[in-house]
């Protein structure tokens, strides 16, 4: 089965708006039009849809999102209001994928730029986990794991610790994928004797500029999408540019 991952939209009510270095609806266009053709089986939204948090800007989403071929679903982002999103789809908490499954995490805050889980929302995946031991993959918004860039890691997800603790005893995890870093990223968390892969993937927006300490937009990079294909317990994930 093959899943495309796509994130940080950023959209405004206003379609011709620009973002710092192009064109946030044009650039999502041109990515949705590239993940077509390349026929995923789900599409996976990873969060900040909107940069103005307006009606409007769900709307434009909506409807470019409705030009998928795959069924999609989406989580929040901390620039995004998740109420409006509902009216829009809804935001499942989990996803049956043949004989894998992805639970769904909504690191969203009010008004904060971090991601938290909480102990109730670790107490509710510890549950899912233990319920259920097909291969899963761990989806969410802010990054669970140091990128590299000060910036953003300080806005990452609050006491990720907590989160990998729940994770550990479950070796059917097979990998965490994130939306909020605006660039490809690969690295593993240790748990116990085994490496756990987490995945970051390009924005539909803007770029950034990874290995930096102050905020910093990747001029050279363009736009692009995560592919995720699974086996029978086995995963290949990889990233595709667009040209815009």
């Amino acid at each position: 089965m093959r899943l495309a991952q796509i994130t940080d939209f950023h959209l405004l009510a206003d379609p011709a708006a620009r973002s710092r270095v192009g064109f946030p609806l044009a650039q999502l266009e041109a990515v949705v039009a590239a993940v077509n053709r390349q026929q995923p089986a789900q599409v996976l939204v990873t969060g900040d849809i909107s940069q103005d948090e307006t009606a409007g800007s769900y709307r434009l989403a909506a409807q470019v999102l409705a030009e998928l071929e795959a069924p999609w679903c989406w989580l929040p982002g901390n620039h995004d209001r998740p109420a409006l999103m509902a009216e829009w789809q809804a935001l499942p908490a989990e996803l049956e994928l043949g004989g894998w499954r992805a639970l769904l995490l909504d690191t969203h805050v009010d008004g904060c730029a971090h991601g938290e889980l909480g102990e109730a929302a670790l107490a509710a995946l510890a549950t899912r986990l233990a319920a259920d031991e097909r291969p899963t993959l761990v989806v969410m918004h802010h990054h669970p794991l140091a990128v590299g860039s000060a910036w953003i890691d300080a806005i990452g997800l609050v006491e990720p610790q907590a989160f990998w603790q729940v994770l550990s005893p479950h070796r059917h995890v097979q990998a965490v994928f994130c939306g909020h870093v605006h660039q490809a990223f690969h690295g593993v968390q240790m748990l116990g004797d085994r490496a756990l892969p987490v995945y970051g993937c390009p924005a539909t927006s803007d770029q950034f500029l990874p290995g930096v300490d102050d905020f910093a937009v990747d001029e050279a990079s363009r736009p692009g999408y995560r592919l995720i294909d699974l086996g029978d317990e086995t995963l290949t994930t990889w990233v595709e540019r667009v040209d815009v």
